[in-house]
């Protein structure tokens, strides 16, 4: 950690992850001190009752630890690292780092630089290297679950569960503080509260630097998201997912307004 009020918070939710973190931990922090901004990794470990090694490897490498008691979710523990955080940008990816270090720069330029309210890897674009890169299973069951869930929710635009997402800290504030989904499908009820809040959301294309070797079980997962997904449009329809949303887009829009008659001014003078 850099810094008592960091710039950037990175979220790395993990399950039983102590080797990948040893591994790849020094490859994100690398990147992160290249940036020259203060920062935070946050681990959050997802009940894996590993003796503490996960604890240790985040010690290590001097990364705030979060502790979840039982195994509650990838969702649940991305929830608890992004309201945990402190930056004004923040980013979660999983533990293993799956992705290029310029694709977690590109998410920092559209946030910071252009103002995106979220910024998300999207495996379909055509610069994306990903499909090529792994199973044929998990190219199917990803292909499946873009095209149906994303169709459903995000009006296909979207590739909804990518693996690396980045928001501003009042942005991420207001959107995990009012979710509900634990596991698989959380990813689904990020983009559809943002889309409801009518934020600018930045697609950007991922280059995969790791393949891992996790299972996705194509029937149990599609189940569960579909089950999770009504929930989450029953919850809209009760109206619980309120928030700081309005405040936040007139916030930024004033902003950018702002930013505009400076501009403007500037130019009106050098004439």
């Amino acid at each position: 950690m850099s810094g008592s009020t960091p710039e950037l918070s990175v979220v790395l939710p993990s399950f039983r992850g102590a080797m990948s973190a040893k591994a790849e931990l020094p490859v994100l922090i690398d990147f992160l001190r290249s940036l020259r901004r203060s920062y935070e990794v946050i681990v959050v470990d997802d009940g894996s009752l590993d003796d503490g090694a996960t604890a240790r490897v985040a010690a290590e490498f001097g990364c705030r630890f979060l502790e979840n008691p039982t195994n509650l979710g990838k969702g649940a523990s991305v929830r608890r690292g992004m309201l945990a955080a402190k930056g004004r940008l923040r980013m979660f990816t999983d533990i293993d780092v799956p992705y290029e270090a310029e694709s977690m720069a590109r998410t920092l330029y559209y946030l910071d630089a252009r103002g995106f309210h979220m910024v998300a890897g999207d495996r379909r674009l055509p610069s994306s290297s990903y499909f090529t890169r792994v199973s044929a299973l998990r190219r199917f069951s990803s292909i499946v679950y873009s095209n149906i869930v994303g169709r459903l929710v995000a009006g296909g635009w979207y590739d909804t569960q990518c693996g690396l997402k980045g928001f501003r800290g009042d942005v991420a504030d207001d959107l995990f503080s009012v979710g509900i989904v634990d596991r698989f499908a959380f990813d689904v009820e990020l983009f559809y509260v943002a889309l409801k809040r009518n934020y600018d959301i930045k697609r950007i294309p991922v280059r995969l630097r790791k393949n891992d070797s996790s299972t996705v079980h194509v029937l149990r997962d599609g189940i569960a998201m579909v089950r999770d997904l009504g929930r989450v449009l029953a919850h809209q329809a009760l109206g619980r997912y309120k928030g700081p949303h309005q405040q936040i887009l007139e916030d930024h829009d004033g902003a950018a307004v702002q930013a505009w008659r400076v501009r403007n001014e500037e130019t009106h003078d050098d004439g």
